[in-house]
């Protein structure tokens, strides 16, 4: 394993990459708004991408590297991903097929920024689909999946306080037992995402 610091718009992300001799393609995973790159559920999906092949970078944003809790704002975060992938893309340190993630808040911003990476697809672990608002109804982030033109996997628990998004015609929605944390049954994230993963390749 390899740590990379990039320089963002945003200030200095940090990227933890482990590779492989030849590998089939690249996994870019982001962490969630108060959590790390160590989560139960980016290394389950971590492990099941190496043992598929990819080379996985996993990204810390800056507001986490500089040691802030809350997250930046979607626009900064965008910005600072996007830098991010397209510094390792220009360093020949990830290769296509490019597929893009995170869990959570992190899923949210590699959809929102899927088109402008260049991504072949997206992984989505624990989309939190309503956010735990007073407004009734609270608004839905189901636009952003929408708006992801290709292959998305969501991988979700069945006690998910953000709620379950749809699949759809361009996205496979499995469902896991556990809640937000996706930790009850790891074994059947990292199936889910191993599964996924090499069907992209057929």
């Amino acid at each position: 394993m390899s740590v990379l610091e990039i320089e963002t718009p945003h200030g200095i992300a940090r990227t933890h990459l482990r590779g492989g001799a030849k590998p089939t393609g690249a996994l870019v995973l982001g962490h969630g708004a108060a959590g790390g790159v160590s989560a139960p559920d980016l290394v389950a999906a971590t492990d099941a991408a190496r043992g598929e092949g990819f080379a996985v970078a996993l990204v810390e944003q800056p507001y986490r590297v500089a040691g802030r809790r809350a997250p930046a704002p979607a626009h900064q975060l965008d910005a600072a991903w996007i830098a991010v992938v397209k510094q390792l893309l220009d360093d020949e340190a990830l290769h296509a097929p490019l597929v893009v993630g995170g869990r959570s808040l992190g899923a949210r911003v590699a959809c929102r920024t899927a088109a402008e990476t260049g991504a072949a697809a997206v992984l989505c672990l624990a989309f939190p689909l309503q956010p735990r608002r007073k407004a009734n109804p609270p608004p839905s982030r189901l636009p952003e999946l929408d708006a992801v033109a290709v292959p998305t996997l969501v991988v979700q628990g069945d006690r998910d306080q953000f709620g379950l998004p749809p699949p759809a015609a361009n996205r496979e929605v499995v469902v896991v037992r556990g809640d937000h944390g996706l930790r009850a049954d790891l074994e059947a994230v990292s199936s889910a995402v191993a599964s996924w993963l090499r069907g992209l390749r057929r």
